[in-house]
């Protein structure tokens, strides 16, 4: 290791750690992941992952890990939602604004409290930085197990809330649907009087057999802040996953969302939507990973950006030598509003097997032009004209969230950000 990236990660560690009290994972974990950290690089543009992605905004910032004080949810709560809420602010539970209840068979609970649930299963590589400083330095999380047979009688909603300067928020999750189980997570993330914060945020899935699990991801916080996000999703047969991310603000932004297929008879679905503008830059990297025959896999993302914003998209499937029967399906389009936005997309088949049908495909490009002379010339202003375009392109990824008061929330969103009505 160089001498000047030894020094960026001692330098970050080294703000974190004094103000790090106690951590929510193992101690054998923790030791593991800091001895890593003393061997570890931030990842440069030379490094295919992050070809695209500069971390130096958050590699060069000194973060510490503080508490943070928000008086009210009302802001971020989903209107009209009949939910189980967990709060957490800067990577702290927070009791007094959270509110659940238990249910039969089911355990919801901050990771910190949780009983007999674990959050340790992702390997921690030397490729990895960010997964390493979650494991070190992460103060909390949900735990969710829910028990085979069983179903949860209505969603699970976290409110991760950023506040204050320079805070970074370790957030461990651990969601677990045992055989025949059914859920629905909603995991929102959001940000007040917050100035050049991270989270950096892992979440830990176990989809057991003939389970049902929903995954609903919100990213608002705001342009002054920065996120990592990283699933880590386990399917056992006869199960179906599915994860809508919903990226509407945020500085830089990157989700690493990967699926390990143990199970034959599976169904997996993702989806997402990532809308920019500004100087925004997001980064979503997929990879499912189809290990035995007979699965599907469905992939649909969408993106639109304005400004001298920035948008990656590098989705990869497997296909291992004996997944035989396999339908993979992956597709990213893309809309640019303004001449200097940019889009990187990359997606990627690597099949083993030979009685598949799988396909991918990218496009990008601009607003129809006809299409927008054709609305004109019904009444509408060229403003309207382009917003409903954008609509249509955008809304057959939102109209993949099933639930009204989820989507309406993403829609008061839309209309807050962007002025765009859905």
């Amino acid at each position: 290791m160089n001498t000047m990236t030894e020094s960026a990660v001692k330098r970050f560690t080294d703000s974190i750690q004094p103000t790090f009290k106690e951590g929510v994972l193992d101690e054998n974990s923790r030791r593991e992941a800091l001895e890593n950290l003393e061997k570890m690089d931030f990842p440069t543009t030379r490094v295919e992952a992050w070809k695209y992605t500069r971390v130096t905004k958050i590699s060069k910032k000194e973060f510490s890990i503080q508490p943070g004080s928000v008086n009210s949810i009302d802001a971020f709560k989903i209107k009209n939602l009949d939910s189980h809420v967990l709060v957490f602010i800067n990577g702290f539970f927070s009791a007094s604004l959270s509110s659940f209840t238990t249910e039969e068979g089911i355990e919801i609970a901050p990771l910190k409290e949780a009983k007999g649930i674990a959050g340790n299963t992702v390997p921690v590589s030397n490729e990895d930085i960010f997964t390493a400083l979650n494991t070190a330095y992460a103060t909390d999380g949900i735990a969710v197990k829910i028990a085979s047979g069983k179903q949860l009688s209505k969603p699970v909603e976290v409110i991760y809330i950023q506040s204050g300067d320079t805070a970074i928020a370790n957030i461990r999750n651990v969601i677990i649907a045992e055989k025949s189980s059914a859920g629905q997570i909603i995991l929102g993330h959001y940000s007040q009087d917050a100035k050049n914060c991270f989270s950096n945020c892992i979440t830990e899935v176990v989809v057991e057999a003939n389970a049902h699990l929903t995954i609903n991801k919100i990213q608002y916080e705001s342009e002054a802040n920065y996120q990592i996000a990283t699933e880590q999703v386990k399917q056992d047969k006869d199960s179906t996953f599915t994860i809508n991310t919903i990226t509407l603000n945020g500085e830089l932004v990157r989700n690493n969302l990967n699926i390990d297929v143990l199970g034959q008879n599976c169904n997996t679905h993702l989806n997402g939507a990532y809308l920019t503008k500004g100087k925004q830059h997001v980064d979503n990297h997929t990879t499912v990973d189809h290990t035995v025959a007979n699965c599907e896999s469905n992939e649909l993302y969408k993106g639109v950006m304005d400004d001298d914003s920035t948008a990656v998209f590098n989705g990869k499937v497997f296909v291992r030598k004996d997944a035989q029967k396999i339908n993979a399906f992956q597709s990213n389009g893309n809309v640019l509003l303004s001449g200097n936005a940019t889009v990187n997309s990359k997606p990627e088949l690597e099949i083993y097997a030979d009685d598949v049908k799988c396909s991918h495909g990218s496009t990008t490009g601009q607003l129809d032009e006809d299409a927008v002379f054709y609305l004109r010339a019904r009444g509408l202003s060229e403003k309207n004209a382009r917003k409903l375009l954008v609509s249509a392109f955008i809304a057959d990824v939102l109209d993949t969230i099933e639930s009204e008061e989820v989507r309406a929330h993403i829609d008061n969103m839309l209309l807050e950000r962007f002025g765009w009505e859905f």
